[in-house]
């Protein structure tokens, strides 16, 4: 089993550090490259004028500040992604805390890096799949190719998928058994998604998966380890739909 987070809004800055080593990065061979030239693209919006910047990386006039933090980020402190990232979903996973062999199951999500794991050092950055640098354009197109390549794509194996839409275009397995967890209320026999809990309920349902003893090896396992944690699921082709009270 993998288990795809996306990475958070709100990040942990590490106070001091070595800064980023792209070469000790998980799928160094395959990302690099793209990762430079991301990293390139942020310095140039650095020295590009603030209003511009601010437009291409799709910030809001008050985090105009993150234009000079992304131009600076191969000289900032970096710390392990598990530190880094935070945000309700990283809050009700408790990352750090899970054992080793679940932590080996997380693959991160990120517009910057593609794909992280909870290990790798990272410094605070600022980068949405919203943004489209200059000779970069739509950040999941510009992964799509990178994370086909480097990411394990076996049949007979598991990817619980907790990443939203945006992240989700960049990269889906063709081989493996993709498993979506959506976050619904049902009223009446009537099921509405929801967004306030969202990110509260797949951190609950990943961290019960993590730290399995087994982890489940096809969807019926993963809905019956979440079910014996006392959620209430539906299984539907390529999704797990968790039921939640308002």
């Amino acid at each position: 089993m993998l288990v795809l987070l996306p990475p958070s809004e709100g990040k942990t800055a590490p106070a001091a550090g070595a800064p980023v080593d792209l070469a000790a990065l998980a799928f160094a061979a395959e990302l690099t490259e793209s990762r430079r030239k991301l990293l390139g693209a942020l310095a140039a919006l650095g020295r590009a004028p603030l209003k511009r910047a601010v437009a291409t990386l799709a910030l809001s006039p008050g985090q105009a500040s993150e234009v000079a933090v992304d131009a600076a980020l191969e000289e900032a402190p970096a710390a392990p992604a598990a530190d880094v990232y935070s945000g309700v979903l990283y809050d009700h996973l408790g990352l750090a805390k899970l054992p080793a062999r679940g932590q080996k199951q997380v693959l991160i999500a990120s517009a910057l890096w593609g794909i992280v794991r909870p290990a790798d050092r990272i410094p605070y950055y600022r980068l949405s799949m919203k943004a489209k640098p200059a000779k970069i354009g739509p950040l999941a197109k510009f992964w799509r190719e990178a994370l086909a390549a480097a990411l394990p794509d076996e049949e007979g194996e598991l990817v619980v998928d907790m990443r939203s839409g945006a992240y989700a275009a960049a990269w889906k397995p063709k081989r493996a058994t993709l498993l979506a967890v959506r976050a619904f209320s049902e009223e009446g026999g009537v099921r509405k998604p929801i967004s306030h809990m969202a990110k509260a309920v797949r951190g609950d349902v990943a961290k019960v998966l993590l730290a399995a003893k087994k982890a489940p090896n096809d969807p019926e396992s993963a809905a019956a380890l979440a079910e014996s944690a006392g959620f209430m699921v539906g299984l539907s082709p390529g999704f797990m739909d968790v039921i939640v009270d308002r």
